[in-house]
């Protein structure tokens, strides 16, 4: 069959999936997974192309990769704090060594095969974690930036991994060596990364914008991403790790929102690819034939990952929310156990039958996680209140804050400390009106301490939480949370405790904006939206607009703009 014959049947039925998907409101990679089983090999048979999918997915992943670090800023990644690191290795430990347990006791395989069953289950899926937080718009959520920074962590270790398993059938004794050329190999590869990303990248990326060729951008930074994964796993690193890095470095130059602009609408198209052909690795008839046994291992690698993240987010200082969040999102088997699983049998480590039950163990697994996730943030403020279970002001490791609320009975509830909320918090200050910050996340908490600003650490949706915010004699109550979930479910529970309470809230999309003009909430802020309003003063100002003239037209703009200011299928 011609490559453009079976690409063109990969997206169409990419195509049909996903529309089948954003019409049932389930999210379209579910839909991308699901008929990549149809139309694979072990099912219709349509594509048969295998080598051409595989490396348009990994090209997919890549990009994905790349933009991500394009997105996300090295100080987004470090508000992670200890969690990301610390936290990561832990989860990694924890859930290898139980991976190891579970083996060797339960389904009784050799150890070099239960070392290797925990090996793989330690690793999460970055390219399923990512679009599905991207699809929500939850990746600037708090367990957004644990999920991504942990997921990074996992990335990072394939690189000791990739060394252990090929020498786990033989002797042990020429892992340090190796173990500490890969690490060698790593350092030198993130080297010169960051030396091109200071002194070769500002000039190349010059010199292209300088022909203003919009062809020739893209194409660099398309050879810029692919070089880059290309260059990493030349060195021993991961590929989508190379990519991921090259995008961090590009972020912090002039040329990283134009790079991001023109990469999107490729990145979509190959991360497609790589979600359908990912369907297409299962095999119906071997689950029909060894169904027990798939459910079995699956059911055991779901509580293990969840029971681990969940523990190590917890330990960590976060609330029973973001750990839930974060257990549900990556309780899953990454792309890379494919990788290690087809290491592990050239090595001779494991069987053609146990390479099969893990595939099919890692995209039910995959397939699971969008429902997964949307189950959590559904169920989680119901089983908090069938619990009574709570997030109460502590003390957490490392730092000593402390619940301080004012005297003033008239203050301002402010429920999230972002950049939103600390630029709002610095105004309330200036403006001698008495507040309090309410905030999930321990590092924010820790800045607040540092400025002395009075502060409740803490879920802003529980409501032993907000009790210690007296709503009742509160003036207002502030919510900037870019999580929408967690700003419905903040709100819907202020006004179970205060239902004259009047409410703030951000808000990027019409389905949350419905939900809380239904609950009462008239107050909603869309940045974007506000943003755009300050665009025009601005362009009417420069036009030759008199100040009085501009404050006539606005008005007239944000009441007819109230048809366009949320767009449902825009992810903020």
């Amino acid at each position: 069959m011609s490559p453009v014959i079976s690409i063109a049947i990969l997206l169409a039925a990419a195509l049909v999936g996903g529309m089948i998907a954003h019409r049932l409101k389930q999210p379209v990679i579910l839909g991308y997974l699901i008929v990549g089983v149809a139309v694979g090999p072990h099912a219709l048979g349509l594509v048969g192309d295998l080598a051409l999918i595989e490396a348009a997915a990994t090209i997919g992943v890549a990009l994905l990769m790349f933009t991500l670090g394009l997105e996300i800023s090295v100080s987004q990644l470090r508000q992670a704090g200890k969690v990301g690191l610390w936290g990561g290795v832990a989860q990694i430990i924890i859930t290898l060594l139980l991976g190891l347990v579970v083996g060797f006791t339960l389904f009784r395989w050799t150890l070099p095969q239960s070392l290797l069953f925990g090996l793989i289950i330690s690793l999460s899926s970055t390219a399923v974690c990512l679009k599905i937080l991207m699809e929500r718009g939850e990746l600037n959520s708090v367990h957004g930036r644990i999920m991504i920074a942990i997921l990074i962590l996992q990335d990072i270790s394939v690189v000791a991994m990739m060394v252990v398993v090929p020498l786990m059938n033989g002797t042990l004794q020429t892992v340090p060596v190796a173990l500490g050329i890969a690490v060698g190999k790593a350092l030198l590869s993130v080297g010169l990364t960051i030396i091109s990303g200071l002194w070769v990248l500002p000039w190349l990326m010059g010199s292209i914008g300088g022909v203003r060729s919009r062809e020739l951008f893209l194409l660099t930074v398309l050879v810029l991403s692919l070089g880059a994964a290309l260059g990493t796993q030349i060195f021993g690193l991961s590929a989508v790790f190379g990519a991921f890095l090259i995008g961090l470095v590009l972020r912090e130059s002039r040329f990283a929102y134009q790079a991001l602009v023109e990469i999107t609408p490729l990145r979509d198209i190959f991360a497609t690819l790589f979600f359908v052909s990912l369907g297409m690795l299962l095999d119906p008839g071997f689950m029909l034939e060894h169904w027990s046994s798939v459910l079995v291992v699956v059911g055991t690698i779901i509580i293990i990952k969840f029971l681990v993240v969940f523990g190590v987010v917890r330990f960590f200082g976060y609330s029973g929310r973001i750990a839930y969040m974060s257990g549900a999102g990556l309780f899953q088997i990454g792309e890379f156990a494919f990788i290690l699983t087809q290491a592990g049998l050239n090595a001779s480590i494991i069987s053609a039958q146990f390479y099969s039950l893990i595939l099919a163990s890692a995209i039910l697994t995959m397939l699971l996680t969008p429902l997964s996730i949307s189950f959590a943030s559904w169920s989680y403020p119901r089983l908090a209140r069938v619990l009574g279970s709570s997030t109460p002001p502590t003390k957490q490791p490392g730092a000593s804050f402390t619940a301080e609320p004012p005297e003033e009975p008239s203050r301002v509830v402010l429920a999230g400390y972002g950049r939103i909320g600390q630029n709002i918090a610095q105004g309330l200050q200036d403006a001698g009106i008495p507040y309090i910050i309410i905030d999930i996340d321990p590092e924010r908490i820790a800045d607040a301490r540092s400025s002395g600003r009075p502060r409740i650490y803490g879920d802003a949706s529980n409501p032993n939480v907000l009790s210690h915010a007296d709503l009742p004699g509160a003036r207002m109550l502030v919510v900037t949370f870019p999580d929408p979930i967690a700003v419905v479910t903040a709100v819907k529970t202020a006004l179970q405790i205060n239902p004259k309470l009047r409410i703030l809230a951000r808000v990027h999309r019409t389905r949350e904006a419905d939900l809380l003009k239904a609950m009462g909430v008239i107050e909603l802020i869309n940045p974007e939206y506000e943003a755009s309003l300050q665009f025009l003063r601005r362009v009417l100002a420069t036009s030759g607009w008199e100040e009085s003239e501009v404050k006539e037209i606005l008005p007239i703009v944000e009441k007819e703009g109230d048809l366009v200011e949320f767009n449902p299928d825009e992810e903020v």
